[in-house]
This record gives C-alpha cells, sequence and structure tokens, in this order.
C-alpha cells in the first residue's frame, strides 16, 4: 500500500471492480479515455485478469480516500517499456463525479510518480490526452510534466477532430517538495 496525504493507493481488487466499471462507464468521463465505448461486465473482468492480474507491463491501482476508506477511482501506470525505462500514466477520480481535481487527484498522481520513479526505476512517464481534456492540461502541469508534442487530429469527438498532447516527465524533473510549494491544496 501507499500512503499519502489524503489517499492511499492498494491493489485493485475484485471487489471494487462494479464501482470501478460504473465510473468508467459515465459518458461525461468517456470522452476523455482511448477506450471510449461503453464496457460491459464482461470486458471490466476481461481486463483486470488480462492486465490487472496477469500484465508484467501494467501496474493499476485503486484509489482509497484515506479518512473512510472509500473508493475514489483507479490510476495506474501502463503500457510499462522495461528496457527503455517509460510508462503511461492513467488516472481519474470517479468519486463524487471529481473526475480530476487538485487535492486527491494531485495526491493520487505524486504518490503514483514516487512508485514509478522510486520502486520501479522508471526514467520517464508519459501520458496522451486530448486537447479539450482542460482539467488534464492544469493536472500535468501541476505535477511538473513537460508538453512534449502533439499529434494532429487523431480523435473524432462530439462532431469534429482533436489533437492527442503528449505530456512527459524524466526521473530528474520529478520533485514533490516542487509540486506541494507550486500551490496544491493536499
Amino acid at each position: 500500500m501507499i500512503r499519502g496525504k489524503r489517499v492511499r493507493l492498494r491493489a485493485v481488487e475484485p471487489g471494487d471492480l462494479e464501482q470501478l466499471l460504473v465510473w468508467r462507464n459515465l459518458p461525461e468521463f468517456r470522452r476523455y479515455f482511448r477506450e471510449h465505448r461503453e464496457l460491459s461486465s464482461a470486458h471490466q473482468q476481461q481486463w483486470y485478469v488480462d492486465k490487472v492480474v496477469n500484465d508484467p507491463s501494467t501496474r493499476m491501482l485503486s484509489i482509497i480516500k484515506d479518512d473512510t476508506g472509500e473508493l475514489m477511482g483507479a490510476c495506474g501506470l501502463c503500457y510499462i517499456d522495461w528496457i527503455n525505462r517509460n510508462a503511461d500514466f492513467s488516472i481519474y477520480i470517479g468519486y463524487d463525479h471529481l473526475y480530476i481535481d487538485d487535492v486527491y487527484a494531485v495526491d493520487a498522481g505524486i504518490q503514483l510518480l514516487k512508485y514509478g520513479f522510486g520502486e520501479l526505476a522508471l526514467h520517464r512517464i508519459w501520458s496522451e490526452i486530448y486537447d479539450f481534456d482542460e482539467a488534464k492540461k492544469i493536472f500535468f502541469s501541476r505535477l511538473g510534466f513537460t508538453l512534449d508534442g502533439r499529434h494532429r487530429q487523431t480523435h473524432w469527438a462530439e462532431g469534429a477532430w482533436h489533437d492527442s498532447l503528449f505530456y512527459g516527465l524524466l526521473d530528474r524533473e520529478f520533485s514533490q517538495d516542487r509540486i506541494e510549494a507550486g500551490g496544491s491544496k493536499i
């Protein structure tokens, strides 16, 4: 278990899957996900077995509210490239329909980065988001990520083409103290 100031990160348990699926299928969240179709419980179970349990290139974690023990969402490092020491950063907070906020998501994000750079000895953590995802633009900026690049018109959503934005953070650039000094409310 990884403990932050407001959240804990722990292994995704089978008992988390039903609630995670409900949040994952919210239309207001799905629009931000690469896999944007509505998922069934069979899809969720297959993801759990294939990716969470059996895939060495995936580290998914449940986000737990520290003071109440309630499930809040999920985060993880996916597509881990063990040779080149990099991984894709994934996160959402379903609790109270927050999606991404400046308290719980930032705390979970800091802990996930500490885990990735510390325990997993990754060199680079990256993420792909769509240009209309304003919450994650602010989130990644707050965590110290750099906008590495843009792939033009990669995603069709809501009747228009949108760009994919790629954010990255190197191990030497990560500083929890710098993030917290930057005004985070955690």
